[in-house]
């Protein structure tokens, strides 16, 4: 069975949701990144800064009960964050939120993740996306090495 999911710009009240995805997601793909911040700090973060301050995509799903199960934020050229419920990847919906991406940022896009996060490597790369930079993680919260990827079209 296929459910229809919805792309749209997060509001306000999504900022709680969109906190709890990117929690579930990090600590089911990132399990030995150590995080900077709390739950309750992370959840803060989203409701005063990223929801509010920057450019937050959800995904929803239509189901009743499902809500958001994706969220993506844009920083003009920067792919900031992408993370998706850990029961819905590989369902397309990352594939849905690069392409919103791209045309959002039709001249290019970079984005950071962690080196130690194969499967985002495969799935941006997949997507056109080239390694450009290796960093050792001091530019980071978390101190995790981590790569920069860059698009062009």
């Amino acid at each position: 069975m296929t459910e229809t999911v919805v792309l749209r710009r997060a509001v306000a009240a999504d900022a709680h949701a969109v906190a709890d995805v990117w929690l579930r997601s990090f600590a089911t793909a990132l399990p030995t990144v150590g995080r900077a911040h709390s739950d309750d700090e992370v959840r803060a973060y989203f409701r005063d800064v990223v929801v509010p301050l920057q450019e937050t995509w959800v995904a929803e799903a239509a189901d009743p009960g499902r809500g958001v199960v994706g969220m993506m934020v844009l920083d003009d050229d920067e792919l900031s964050q992408l993370y998706l419920a850990p029961d819905w990847r590989g369902r397309g919906l990352g594939d849905r939120f690069v392409a919103l991406a791209k045309e959002r940022s039709p001249r290019g896009l970079a984005l950071w993740t962690f080196q130690v996060n194969t499967p985002a490597h495969r799935f941006y790369e997949r997507h056109g996306f080239v390694a450009a930079e290796y960093t050792d993680g001091s530019g980071n919260e978390e101190r995790e090495p981590d790569v920069r990827y860059v698009w062009r079209p």
